[in-house]
């Protein structure tokens, strides 16, 4: 497990900035998050996202490789969960290592599940004022190949949490479903998971691990997390952590609509791993196949990309980020 290491003197700042996180308040607000960053790191050279991400189109991904070519040794990501996952896809496949590039967290975003792991303020100045300290922590992150919705394998990273069920179905109702996102994360994904709940099903899973975990199950959602939060604020795997080496894998099996109405709340403390119809068990990799012909949707941090067969590996010290 990684600690917090001994401050790191930074050259060159960029911030990648998705102007529509927050309703638009990001984009309003810039001028003075530049300016109240640039108080504290110097000059901080701004790249704005112009529309949402798709699978085989991440925005903040394609400028985090622009300032990443410019020498930026510290990126912002500056927007939600997604443009944190946008930022961090962007490092990954421009091959940035830990010792070469440092990812600041500034979430102006409807759901700050991310931060959430670290104990972070949602407050922005204190987190820019944390950031200020040029303390850092070496993190894991997840690396996921896929299939689209068009049958094309696709290779994605994700820092958070990679899942697939309702939660995808869920994703896919959010993103039809704009006018709630002005409201906040929370009131986002319970809106959506409302529409999805009424038209879900579980779907039959095979689920392999490194462990020797191999069973097919009725899956109501199934995570594979590196951080603890997801869905604005649920706390789905309570026990991981972004540096153990693990995945937690926490599979909710043969839920239906009453199960998961009524243990909807426990999603928030966490006790839901304590119920008899939840998996709890870690793995350093995972490979998920669905057993019939209807699509098994996926979330990754909060997107909708595709569907399973997927696998999913864990990379270990990836990422260093400035906390």
């Amino acid at each position: 497990m990684s600690r917090p290491d001994t401050p790191t003197p930074i050259r060159s700042v960029a911030a990648i900035i998705n102007p529509a996180s927050g309703g638009g308040r990001t984009g309003r607000d810039w001028p003075t998050i530049q300016r109240e960053l640039e108080a504290v790191l110097g000059p901080v050279t701004p790249y704005f996202t112009d529309g949402p991400a798709r699978p085989e189109h991440l925005p903040a991904a394609l400028l985090t490789r622009k300032a990443l070519d410019a020498g930026a040794e510290l990126l912002i990501a500056v927007g939600g969960d997604g443009t944190i996952s946008e930022t961090v896809n962007g490092i990954m496949l421009a091959g940035g290592t830990p010792s070469s590039v440092q990812l600041g967290l500034l979430n102006t975003g409807t759901g700050g599940d991310f931060r959430k792991s670290f104990d972070l303020a949602a407050e922005r100045q204190a987190c820019i004022a944390r950031m200020a300290t040029g303390t850092t922590r070496t993190v894991d992150i997840g690396r996921l190949s896929f299939e689209t919705d068009e049958g094309k394998r696709l290779t994605r990273y994700f820092n958070n949490i990679a899942s697939f069920g309702l939660s995808g179905a869920v994703d896919r109702a959010i993103n039809k479903t704009s006018f709630s996102k002005i409201f906040g994360g929370g009131f986002a994904y319970q809106w959506a998971s409302f529409k999805a709940l009424m038209r879900y099903k579980p779907q039959p899973v095979r689920i392999r691990t490194d462990q020797g975990f191999d069973e097919v199950l009725n899956v109501s959602t199934a995570a594979i997390a590196n951080g603890r939060f997801f869905g604005g604020g649920m706390m789905m795997a309570p026990n991981a952590l972004v540096d153990d080496g693990l995945f937690d894998l926490i599979i909710m099996k043969d839920m239906g609509i009453r199960d998961l109405a009524s243990g909807s709340g426990s999603l928030y403390d966490g006790s839901h791993i304590h119920n008899e119809k939840v998996i709890e068990t870690r793995a350093s990799w995972v490979e998920t196949e669905p057993i019939n012909a209807k699509p098994v949707l996926l979330d990754i941090d909060g997107e909708a990309p595709g569907r399973l067969p997927a696998r999913f590996d864990i990379l270990t010290n990836a990422l260093t980020l400035r906390l």
